[in-house]
C-alpha cells in the first residue's frame, strides 16, 4: 500500500477506501489534480501519478524512483500546464526539457490501470497514462547500458522524437 494511504488511514481508522477517494476527488475539485505518492517496497521503487488529468483529455503523467518532493516537483508544474493550456501535450517519444530541470521522454504506460490504482478507481476504462522517464547523473537513460538508478519503464518505448 502506499504510504499516504497508510498514513490517512491510521489518521481516521474508521474511514474507508470509499472515504479516501471522496478525499482525492475534493482536493480534484479544489486543485484540478492530486498526485499519489507510492513507497517503494521489496519488490519496486516508489512512483507517484497525477489524478485528475483525464477528465480535461490529458493522460495522467507518472514517475519512478523519485522522492516525494522531487515527484511533486517535476508532475505539478506539468500538470499546471496541461490544465491551463500552456503546455503541449504529452506524446510517447517525445523529450521535453525545462529550464534547471530534468529531461524526461514520455513514454506511454502499458497497463495503467495496475499501477495508477486510484486513478482506476476513478475514471475506470478511459484511463490513459504516460511516463516521464528520466536520465541518470551521467545522462544514461535506462534503456542504456550502464544506466545507474532504479527507474523500471513501465511501458514500450516509442521512437524518439526530439521536442522543447
Amino acid at each position: 500500500m502506499n504510504r499516504e494511504l497508510m498514513c490517512w488511514k491510521c489518521d481516521n481508522p474508521n474511514a474507508t477506501d470509499a472515504d479516501y477517494l471522496e478525499l482525492i476527488r475534493e482536493k480534484i475539485s479544489t486543485y484540478g489534480w492530486f498526485i499519489q505518492y507510492v513507497e517503494r517496497d521489496r519488490r519496486r521503487p516508489s512512483f507517484a501519478y497525477t489524478v485528475g488529468l483525464t477528465p480535461m483529455g490529458h493522460p495522467e503523467l507518472l514517475v519512478t524512483g523519485l522522492t516525494p518532493r522531487r515527484a511533486g516537483n517535476l508532475l505539478n508544474p506539468i500538470a499546471h500546464g496541461l490544465m491551463s493550456h500552456d503546455d503541449p501535450a504529452y506524446v510517447a517519444g517525445e523529450r521535453h526539457t525545462w529550464p534547471d530541470r530534468l529531461t524526461v521522454e514520455v513514454v506511454d504506460v502499458a497497463e495503467p490501470t495496475v499501477h495508477l490504482v486510484m486513478a482506476n478507481a476513478i475514471y475506470g476504462p478511459l484511463l490513459r497514462a504516460v511516463q516521464l522517464v528520466y536520465a541518470d547523473d551521467r545522462g544514461r537513460w535506462p534503456w542504456q547500458v550502464g544506466f545507474r538508478g532504479t527507474q523500471p519503464v513501465l511501458g514500450r518505448r516509442a521512437d524518439f522524437r526530439a521536442t522543447t
